[in-house]
């Protein structure tokens, strides 16, 4: 798909460059990841709305959305480095049946350790992703995500078990319908206003939605009830 120039009216600030200065290195095998933050919650939107799960928030990002609410996650080497036995050991310290893997863009680090570790202890694995990145990790669920700012890699489309589209603009609308075109038939679609634009922008999805019943509505229902 062909990415727009760069408009305000798609989100986009003209002459600004979201991305991080340098690109991150690869990682070996099993090296510890750059960590945010971690925290026990609920799923706060989606497919899993309202589930007890908890969070890891990896920091690099080069996808770099305007309307981002984690910019502090963009540059990956302001974060700490934690191991894999540290971080399983905080998901199994609670009662959490579900570990999302979320960023930044996660897949900017080899994930298959830390999945293989949270599979091996009973943890399901949920990942959340621009999808433009190649897949790493072994996924109990797929949450893809795509964006204008970068695109995702085609062959990420068909592993999607979850398609999640921000509108920002209404013609994100378009943009949503030309990824469910690339998902599988089974793959579970949402539309979800970004929370400053929502008066601007939940006509056209609500809309869209009673006209395609295929697509569902997604809240970041976190920020109403106030949790992470």
């Amino acid at each position: 798909d062909h990415i727009p120039a760069a408009d305000e009216s798609e989100g986009i600030v003209p002459g600004m460059d979201p991305r991080p200065d340098q690109p991150p290195e690869a990682d070996a095998p099993d090296a510890p990841l750059p960590v945010m933050e971690h925290f026990h919650t609920l799923q706060g939107e989606g497919a899993h709305q309202g589930r007890s799960a908890y969070f890891i928030r990896l920091g690099g990002c080069d996808v770099g959305c305007v309307w981002c609410d984690v910019k502090d996650s963009w540059d990956r080497h302001r974060h700490p480095l934690r191991s894999v036995s540290e971080l399983v050991g905080h998901v199994t310290s609670t009662s959490a049946p579900i570990a999302v893997v979320t960023g930044g863009e996660p897949l900017m680090h080899d994930l298959g350790p830390l999945t293989r570790t949270l599979r091996a202890e009973g943890i399901r694995t949920h990942l959340e992703t621009s999808g433009a990145h190649p897949l790493s990790g072994e996924w109990d669920w797929v949450c893809l995500s795509p964006k204008k700012f970068k695109a995702p890699l085609p062959e990420l489309m068909p592993m999607a078990d979850e398609l999640k589209v921000v509108v920002y603009h209404p013609s994100d609308i378009q943009w949503a319908e030309r990824h469910a075109a690339m998902a599988r038939p089974d793959c579970r679609l949402f539309l979800q206003p970004e929370w400053d634009r929502i008066e601007r922008v939940m006509p056209t999805i609500l809309g869209h939605i009673l006209a395609n019943p295929g697509w569902s509505l997604s809240l970041q229902s976190h920020k109403y009830i106030h949790i992470p």
